[in-house]
């Protein structure tokens, strides 16, 4: 697969997308693995640390990358199928303050994580490179549907990158 050119996203997302390999969809299903296990890992005594004050919790981040994939995948879908109405953006902080991922099961929030990864990627493995190429608004910025995985990888990269650096001080 192709990557997407400059003008398939807004330039917010570039960071995201300079991080995900060609082949997104194998990315994708890497992550599946390797978000679940790294998850997973984190000793029960960290899920609910945050590095700083107002700084989302290990619980939260993975709760946030729950919220991201269905949201950008829905945008995916809702391009993919010739969508004409602008799609709205959304606050991450407000999401999360709306949220009840601080009180959840941190493993049924990681579970959740990765069955909302499994039941997407069916759908988007059935996008052929014309559908791919589809453009819609959200957020107010044009977008293609190609563009749309690349960030959905991208984020979760970015966010376990995060992890890795201000919570446990790893590169």
């Amino acid at each position: 697969m192709k990557r997407p050119s400059n003008g398939d996203y807004a330039p917010f997302y570039a960071g995201y997308i300079k991080n995900v390999p060609d082949d997104v969809i194998k990315a994708l299903e890497d992550q599946l693995y390797l978000t679940n296990t790294f998850f997973k890992a984190i000793p029960a005594d960290k899920i609910d640390y945050r590095y700083a004050e107002g700084k989302w919790s290990i619980k939260e981040i993975v709760g946030h990358l729950i919220d991201n994939e269905r949201i950008m995948s829905y945008r995916a879908l809702s391009i993919s199928r010739n969508e004409t109405q602008s799609l709205p953006g959304f606050d991450e902080n407000d999401y999360m303050r709306e949220s009840n991922y601080s009180k959840r099961n941190y493993y049924d929030i990681v579970d959740e994580l990765r069955k909302v990864r499994e039941s997407n990627l069916p759908m988007f493995k059935s996008f052929s490179e014309e559908i791919l190429d589809r453009r819609g608004v959200a957020n107010n910025s044009e977008v293609t549907v190609r563009a749309l995985l690349f960030i959905i990888a991208g984020h979760e990269i970015h966010h376990i990158n995060i992890v890795k650096e201000r919570y446990f001080n790893k590169r």
